[in-house]
């Protein structure tokens, strides 16, 4: 079995297949267009043909309806390999704060029990964050759930159960500068290979098998034709990387 101790569980005995999840690709958002107790009554209501492993109040309410070991029906085709969250809401609404913290919540425990990657998943092929209407036809044909404005929210959720496990953010922005001294170590290091990257993108490599790991004669000569594009001259435009120039080529954060 496997429930999430987060969410107040309340089972349901019909509409969903006992043991029936073959494996977790990862976790589908949902809109209900209706309310959180209106979609529980429903779940229990044998004409509805339809249930969720989760569902969220926009006050922050989590129940689970269907253990993750069994099949809720929610997503046709994608049932046998995805989890589901259905939030209370109407079409073209956004998740509310609440919500959103509820379902990185649910994220965040099947990244930990079934392996779900923190990732936002586009496709049934994908893993990771889905949402229903990427499933398009095999998944029931429901292109307005949840929702542009949902959709755009998954990427929140997955930054915040990155932060519910303690996965830290892929880095973004620019390589601080190291300092000069540091390149005169002859360091070898992802960051001269990401230099000689940018610089073989400005057009400033001198050598043409690409940038290697380690700084050498060539990232010095093609650093200094860098530095004379930046308007250094002379004794200026030695090789060596200078804060100012450093800054201006950009070199993107590989820690």
């Amino acid at each position: 079995m496997a429930r999430f101790s987060g969410a107040t569980w309340k089972p349901i005995s019909v509409n969903f297949k006992s043991g029936g999840q073959e494996s977790v690709y990862g976790v589908v958002i949902h809109i209900m267009d209706g309310t959180l107790a209106g979609t529980d009554s429903w779940f229990r209501n044998p004409a509805a043909k339809a249930s969720s492993h989760f569902g969220t109040g926009r006050t922050g309410a989590l129940y689970q309806w269907v253990d993750t070991a069994d099949r809720a029906w929610t997503q046709a085709d994608g049932n046998r390999t995805w989890l589901s969250i259905e939030n209370e809401g109407r079409g073209g609404d956004a998740l509310t704060s609440a919500q959103i913290a509820r379902c990185a919540e649910v994220l965040a425990w099947a990244h930990k029990t079934h392996g779900v990657p923190l990732q936002v998943a586009s496709s049934p092929s994908g893993r990771g964050l889905g949402y229903h209407a990427m499933g398009g036809r095999a998944w029931g044909s429901h292109p307005s759930c949840p929702g542009a404005r949902i959709v755009a929210q998954l990427p929140e959720i997955v930054k915040r159960a990155k932060a519910l496990t303690g996965e830290k953010p892929k880095p973004s922005g620019y390589e601080p500068f190291p300092g000069t001294k540091w390149f005169k170590k002859n360091p070898r290091s992802p960051i001269v290979t990401a230099m000689g990257k940018r610089l073989v993108a400005v057009g400033c490599s001198t050598y043409t098998t690409g940038p290697g790991p380690q700084w050498t004669d060539a990232d010095k000569a093609s650093y200094a034709k860098w530095q004379r594009k930046n308007g250094h001259r002379g004794t200026d435009a030695d090789g060596w990387p200078g804060k100012t120039t450093w800054d201006a080529l950009k070199v993107p954060n590989v820690s």
